[in-house]
């Protein structure tokens, strides 16, 4: 979530009212926003770059809200203050119009067909007669800097230029040039560079050295120029210094690059709804016109309003709450969203302005609308579904294997899900078609090239790297593979194996075979051919020709153990023998570790448990009544509503024997929830061994 930081004072002036701590706290949290942290500049300085850098920095207390990663509106304190204002019924939710300037002809930005191999989309607004103060500019730069890294995506989508109209003459042209026709004076220097001196220059810029990569590879860069040949910026690195705004600067000319056209417009749409209240006609904008390479004309900010229309019924159900049209559309105005009746049963228009663009779908809404309710006014209520969980038998077994495996004296590693193509092929002597690796499109680096199709290479990676540490070393891990599967719709699945290696002077092969041993008596799997498990020679080339063999449990082949092959234990930087098991786990569960959700998942101790078998009962007359009538079990259910037990929030054998008064052909009805909540319950614990006594008796003796 972006966290945007603001002076306390000046927003409590934008929102006409003092608050303390604790209660823009509970306001931020009502809007759905989170007050992170109270500090001031001297205190954030003197933690980041010590108290020697602080002195002299500003005591201005400052809230640090965290916004919402969708929010752009909320990126700068005017859309926080103007939202807060809206939710707390201050003011109306501004409307945003788009204007024609009073010259009468609109500022032009001519797009050439040279972009298109750069950054083909270009679009542009003006805001005129803006007043400007410190914090005014202040905030209007950090709402730049802000929807860079957000929306932007670090510049890539979307780059913003902002000018100072009265320095430079339309129209103004955006177009491609080789970088060493390219010259002009950056912001902020002295002399005029080309661009390939820029690029080098800025090479060292803590700041502008992160962007570079998004064109220098480019045979032409991007670049705006004015009807005068005057440079405004080269996207997405630089504006110039000719046409830098400053605390005087009265007409505002913004200009956005893009390579996503509509990123670029809800960009632009943002920087100038938000400042467009400092103008001499509050939130007007003037239109500026594109002309692309084709001669086709836009124009620009788009500022456009759209409807929706949904029922109070969808929210009421969504949210779980009980009210009226009216109601859910005046709690849908309070989020900016202007909302009324539409007068057709429970329909509401709803109004999206051009600042939520964040709204997409009927959820959206409804979202608002649960948010403007206040999250801890929703009533509680029981779920109309009854449910029990459990633990995923694969990660059931998972975990009791590990805790087995770690006394044997075997030390866990967990290693990335991701490795190099050369990890699982090259390095383990295996050929690239005999993996089935899934392959990642576009890796950022090496070392993170395919998702691993055996855990070998990790426990080996990780040996080489703990080599200084005491042998043996004993490694294990339990994690997932990725193997490629056409019968799956992702074309790939999840496998969950178990490997282990032994490192040291001498193989330990008999180590690693005695591991085995170990896990599969812990599977409760004896040695046997056929009904059993047993190993019988292979050859496999990560392993040593003669020392490998293949692991088959009731005639399938699981996994392989054996003692590495020498050209493996170097190609890993490794210079002692050593021995690893590899095998996979799902066999033992009879199920993949992928199953569809409209199957059940089969457990292999369901076959041997069995829910108590409950008799007729010697009585049923018990302290709650009799429970073979409707009115012994309400008053059953009665008393079950606020508690899990018989006996409050633990089991007893209280449970198992009330549930014995009630007959097996009586069960509670689904109406009696808490009483069929707590009989479900108390059946799947069986026979009720190991459970506390009871306080007391609860059955009563046959009449």
């Amino acid at each position: 979530m972006p966290t945007v930081s603001v002076k306390r004072d000046l927003l409590f002036q934008a929102l006409g009212k003092t608050y303390t701590d604790e209660e823009f706290d509970e306001l931020c949290f009502e809007f759905g926003l989170e007050l992170d942290e109270i500090t001031t500049e001297r205190e954030q300085i003197s933690r980041e770059q010590g108290d020697c850098k602080a002195s002299g920095a500003s005591e201005v207390v400052l809230y640090k809200i965290d916004v919402p990663a969708n929010r752009y509106d909320l990126l700068c304190l005017e859309g926080i203050a103007r939202g807060l204002q809206v939710f707390k019924d201050k003011m109306e939710a501004p409307r945003y119009r788009r204007v024609s300037p009073a010259s009468g002809e609109p500022q032009r930005l001519l797009v050439t067909s040279e972009t298109a191999a750069v950054r083909p989309h270009a679009v542009a607004a003006v805001l005129r007669d803006i007043t400007f103060t410190q914090e005014r500019y202040d905030s209007f730069i950090e709402l730049q800097e802000k929807l860079h890294q957000n929306v932007c995506r670090k510049r890539t989508l979307v780059a913003i230029g902002t000018h100072d109209l009265d320095t430079v003459c339309g129209p103004f042209t955006y177009t491609a040039k080789l970088p060493a026709d390219i010259h002009f004076r950056p912001l902020n220097q002295t002399q005029e560079f080309t661009a390939v001196e820029l690029m080098s220059l800025y090479k060292t810029d803590s700041h502008l050295r992160h962007y570079l990569h998004i064109i220098e590879d480019k045979p032409a860069y991007p670049v705006i120029y004015d009807s005068n040949g005057v440079v405004l910026s080269m996207p997405p690195i630089i504006n110039g210094d000719h046409s830098k705004i400053s605390l005087k600067t009265k007409n505002v000319f913004v200009e956005c690059t893009a390579t996503d056209l509509t990123k670029a417009k809800i960009v632009l749409d943002m920087m100038v709804t938000m400042f467009s209240e400092y103008c001499a006609e509050p939130f007007t904008v003037e239109g500026a016109e594109v002309v692309s390479p084709d001669g086709s004309t836009y124009m620009y900010p788009e500022l456009a309003y759209r409807t929706e229309t949904l029922s109070s019924e969808f929210i009421n159900r969504k949210v779980g709450i009980n009210e009226s049209t009216e109601r859910i559309a005046g709690l849908l105005t309070k989020m900016c969203l202007r909302s009324q009746p539409t007068g057709a049963g429970d329909q509401i228009q709803v109004e999206i302005p051009p600042t939520r663009s964040d709204v997409i779908h009927a959820c959206d809404i409804m979202e608002d609308a649960a948010m403007a309710y206040g999250f801890n006014n929703i009533p509680r209520t029981t779920p109309g579904t009854y449910t029990v969980a459990n633990q995923y038998p694969l990660n059931k077994l998972t975990e009791l294997l590990r805790q087995d495996l770690a006394a044997a004296g075997f030390t866990e590693a967990l290693n990335f899900a991701l490795c190099s193509q050369e990890d699982i092929t090259d390095k383990l002597r295996k050929k690239l078609f005999e993996t089935r690796a899934a392959h990642i499109a576009n890796p950022k680096t090496a070392e993170f090239q395919v998702a691993r199709t055996t855990l070998l290479p990790g426990l080996l990676k990780t040996i080489a790297a703990n080599r200084k540490m005491p042998l043996p070393l004993k490694l294990f891990e339990i994690s997932d593979v990725v193997l490629k599967d056409e019968t799956k719709d992702v074309g790939a699945r999840n496998s969950r194996r178990l490997c282990a290696v032994f490192y040291h002077r001498s193989p330990g092969f008999e180590v690693i075979h005695g591991l085995l041993d170990r896990a599969m008596q812990l599977l409760e799997v004896a040695p046997a051919r056929g009904t059993g498990y047993h190993i019988q020679a292979a050859d496999d080339s990560t392993f040593f020709p003669g020392r490998c063999a293949e692991v088959f449990v009731c005639g399938v082949s699981v996994g392989r153990l054996g003692v590495l092959h020498p050209d493996v234990i170097q190609r890993f930087e490794l210079t002692m023998p050593c021995s690893a098991l590899e095998m996979d786990l799902e066999p033992f569960l009879g199920c993949h570790s992928e199953v569809l959700l409209t199957h059940d998942v089969p457990l292999q101790e369901v076959l041997h448990h069995r829910f108590v078998e409950v008799p007729v009962p010697a009585s049923t007359r018990t302290v709650f009544g009799d429970l073979g009538t409707a009115a012994g079990l309400r008053a059953l259910n009665e008393f079950l509503a606020p508690r899990s037990y018989i006996e409050g929030f633990l089991a007893s054998s209280a449970d198992t024997e009330v549930l014995g008064a009630i007959p097996a052909d009586c069960p509670p009805p689904p109406a009696l929830c808490h009483a069929l909540r707590w009989y479900r319950h108390t059946r799947s614990l069986g026979a009720g061994c190991g459970l506390p006594a009871a306080r007391r008796r609860y059955v009563l003796e046959a009449e």
